[in-house]
């Protein structure tokens, strides 16, 4: 008999760190497919990929000039959090 070693789940953390590649659709089959199965059980992170999707829709439509000064600041502030600095 022979046993399939499946490998682990993926963690909320590493979930967050794959989220670009699973949507410019990069990731690996498996990568993408342990990812999905993340996504399904877990509802934090299902509802962070459904926030960068709306951000990714809107900001394509929003010229930088059309932000207020605190949008613009906290967009920046954001991605930096998102960036470690």
């Amino acid at each position: 008999m022979r046993l399939i070693r499946r490998r682990p789940d993926i963690t909320c953390r590493q979930a967050v760190d794959l989220i670009t590649g699973y949507l410019d659709d990069v990731l690996p089959a498996d990568v993408r497919s342990r990812l999905e199965t993340h996504l399904a059980d877990c509802p934090h992170c299902a509802e962070y990929i459904a926030q960068i999707r709306a951000i990714i829709a809107i900001s394509g439509h929003v010229e930088t000039d059309e932000l207020t000064p605190r949008a613009r600041e906290t967009l920046v502030r954001l991605y930096r959090q998102t960036q470690g600095e």
